[in-house]
Order: C-alpha cells, then structure tokens, then sequence
C-alpha cells in the first residue's frame, strides 16, 4: 500500500466510513461508479469499469457502434479506475458513514484514458506546468430551485418557501428572498462545509427563485472536483426540503439562463500574478491569454454549452453575453476584467453554462487562455459600454453548428487528443439525435390544428 493510499485508509478508518462510493466523471458530468464495502475498497484499491462508460450519453445511450468501436477495444473491455486520495468526500446525507472517493481512470498498460474529462483536465494543467506557470480559477454556480414535478411535459414552477408563498418577479440581490430558503441551505452549508469544499458566497440572482454559489480562488483540479460533489450536494438538499434544483442552462422560458462563471488568472513558480507587469499594468502574458480566449472558444464551444439546452441561453434579448469581446467591469462582454489589484488580476469567462461538465470547462477555458500565451496571440481592443449587439465576435447559436466548428479545430487536436475530440462530438451529436426525435409542446400546441 503506497503512502497516499494509506492516509486515505487511515481518513477512512478514522471517520468508521463503512461504504465507498468508487467514483469517475463521465463525458456529460455524471458521476458513475460503483458502491463498496470499505473492507473490499482498501483491498482492492481501485476499481474496474467499461471503457465504453465514457461514451455514453446524458440518456445512457451508446454512440453509433462503428465509431464506438474505433474509439475502443472491440472486445468491450474494462478499464482501471485509481482512487485520488486527494480527492475523498464524506457523503453527509448518507444513513450509514459513507465516503465518495474520485477516480482517475488508465488503460491496461497503464497509460491515462484519454476520454476521461479529469484525464483531460490533467493534462491541459501540465502545459502550463511545463512553462512554470500554475492556473488559478474561481468559478460561481447559478441554479434555480423548482416545485417538484414528476411530469416532464409540464414548465417548472418556483417554489414555496417558509412564508407559504410562491416567488414571482425578479429579486436580484434580495436577502429575504434567499432567506425563504433557510433551512435548505442550512444543510446545504453544513454538509459542504463537513465535505471541505471551499464555498464562498450564497446570492439571490436575477430570476424566481435563481441562486448563486462562488467559490473561492484556488487549484483547479481540486476545483473541479467540489463542483461535481456540490452539485450532487444542492439536489440532495433540495430533496430534503421538498424542492428541486436544477443546473439546466436555460430551465424556464422567459426567465435568465444559469452560468457557470469562471475566474482565472496564472501565477509564476513564486505565487507572483504574470498577468501583472511590476508597475502594476496588464503584462503582454495577460493580453495574449485574453486573445487566445477570444480566438478558441469559438471552437470549443461545445465544452461550455454542452447540451440543446445550452443554447437557449444565448438567445437574443437574453442577459447572457454572446460573444468573446473583453472589457473591464462590462458584464455585457463574454470575457469581463473585473477591477483588482495587480496581484489579483483575472479574466472571468462569462460563456460556460451551469451544465457544462467542469472538468472540460475548466480544461477548455485555460486550454484557450494557454495558446494565447504561447502562440502570443493578439485580443482585439476592450469593449466600452453595450456589446449585445455587436456582431464580429460572435458564436455559433446552435449545438449542431457549434460541432461542426468544434470538428474543424485543429488545435484541440494538437493540444489534446483526436480520441477525445471523436469521442467528445459523438456523445453530443447523438444526444442531439435523440432530441430531434421528441414531440415538444409547442409543436402540438401551435401546429395540431393550425396546419
């Protein structure tokens, strides 16, 4: 038993976890996995699953059988799945001392799986390792809170709090609007803060009954995995109050859409900000990660609005922005330099959507930033004032045509690997698929009679 592998047995034993939750993270941002007796988990240290588990659907679908068997051994064959001792959770909720443990996932040779989401965050974090830069993140979750409704067909509804009254309007910032929701997020802090994850922050946002959680500033693989944890944390509490919440990008018409807003900045070997010169300036370093931003996330748009539904949020008229202008404290520019010291200077890209699966947002977002760097791509002057309307940086508004582009991308490729940006685009294309096989409301609604 190697050393970190004993203090995770010791962390174990030590809190009498009799059940492990052997997790990893899918293409969608869905925890899958296996439940082990703690006796078997320190035996075993480890797991095995499928390789296909990593080109499966949001539905649980596979991908279309001859791409899945390029992609991977046409025997079907299983994969090795390594505890992070890093990365151990307590499952507070649980009736019995349970624990959930993330997993990195290798091939029989050893060798990390290159579909893996953490696999790929891994490997984006050791560029900058190798240019002796470390990235910082901080992301901010948006979610709503529904009724719970067991009936697809129907809208969500906001839901009751301790008043008995249902929100309606907007209450952007309102204290007592978040305080309707007391005891829920009570819990949902007590068991974040006995699971250790760094929360900051809780904010009513503009729609009925939308939140936000921040962050606080730090690693962003260790980042990564609190938001997969605390997104499985905000549902478990929300059904112990009897509500719902939801990280759909876009989950009720005519309300604001849900953001997964990312700070980032980059640190020299000293912890010294490199997007800062010594008199305190946005350095050259900090002006190429913008451009790269600018540049890429066109192209890898698909790794911030994962889903059909992710488009809805950039719809015209909607308050998120859809474009990659930059502009200092512009909330109307995809990418906002928000005012800071010269230490603290950062980027926020305002384009992932709460539903985008963490690892690769985050992979994706400091992917873009990096080959500004190193590339020394040039931005396009700041914004001032709206940038809505403007037009010459826009993105794809369309899942479909956001793949298309997302294909073409040589430098995912390069950077990356050709398995993961197959597979990637698989998984999308035939979860589109499927949603072009559904009968929605509007259709019956506006077209039974009408045509």
């Amino acid at each position: 038993m190697n050393a970190p592998f004993e203090q995770l047995a010791g962390w174990l034993r030590e809190r009498r976890i009799t059940e492990v939750e052997c997790v990893i993270c899918d293409q969608t941002g869905i925890a899958r996995g296996k439940i082990a007796p703690t006796s078997k988990f320190l035996v075993e240290q480890g797991m095995r699953l499928p390789e296909g588990v990593l080109l499966q659907t949001v539905t649980g679908d596979p991908v279309d059988s001859g791409l899945y068997y390029q992609l991977l051994d046409p025997a079907d064959i299983d994969m090795f799945c390594r505890p992070d001792p890093a990365a151990a959770f307590l499952v507070p909720w649980a009736a019995e001392p349970t624990a959930l443990v993330i997993h990195d996932t290798y091939d029989k040779r050893g060798l990390p799986i290159e579909l893996s989401p953490r696999n790929v965050l891994k490997k984006v974090l050791r560029l900058y390792a190798e240019q002796g830069w470390q990235p910082v993140v901080a992301p901010e979750m948006e979610f709503y809170l529904t009724r719970r409704c067991g009936d697809p067909d129907l809208p969500f509804q906001p839901p009751v709090g301790r008043s008995g009254r249902q929100e309606t309007g907007r209450q952007s910032f309102s204290i007592d609007a978040a305080n309707e929701f007391d005891p829920l997020f009570e819990d949902m802090y007590d068991w974040c803060e006995a699971q250790g994850l760094d929360l900051d922050t809780l904010i009513h946002e503009e729609g009925t009954a939308q939140m936000e959680i921040n962050f606080r500033h730090g690693d962003p693989l260790h980042l990564a995995d609190q938001i997969l944890v605390f997104k499985r944390t905000m549902r478990e509490a929300a059904l112990k109050h009897n509500v719902a919440a939801t990280f759909m990008a876009k989950p009720m018409t005519g309300e604001p859409g849900s953001a997964m807003h990312l700070h980032q900045s980059v640190v020299d070997a000293e912890g010294q900000s490199v997007f800062s010169n010594p008199d305190g300036s946005m350095s050259r370093l900090f002006l190429q990660h913008v451009g790269g931003l600018q540049k890429y996330i066109p192209e890898l748009l698909p790794l911030f609005a994962p889903n059909v539904n992710s488009f809805r949020r950039f719809q015209p008229g909607t308050s998120a922005p859809v474009n990659v202008e930059w502009g200092e404290e512009n909330r109307t520019a995809g990418l906002r330099v928000p005012e800071s010291g010269p230490q603290n200077r950062r980027v926020e890209n305002r384009l992932p959507g709460a539903d985008a699966n963490p690892y690769l947002a985050i992979a994706a977002s400091l992917l873009c930033g990096y080959i500004g760097m190193v590339e020394q791509l040039t931005p396009s002057p700041p914004v001032q004032g709206r940038s809505h309307e403007r037009r010459s940086l826009r993105l794809p508004l369309s899942l479909p045509s956001a793949l298309d582009r997302m294909e073409g991308c040589q430098a995912l490729e390069t950077y990356l690997s050709p398995q993961f940006l197959a597979g990637y685009i698989a998984v999308k294309r035939a979860e589109q698929e499927n949603f072009n096989r559904i009968i929605s409301s509007w259709e019956r609604e506006f077209l039974m009679l009408s045509v």
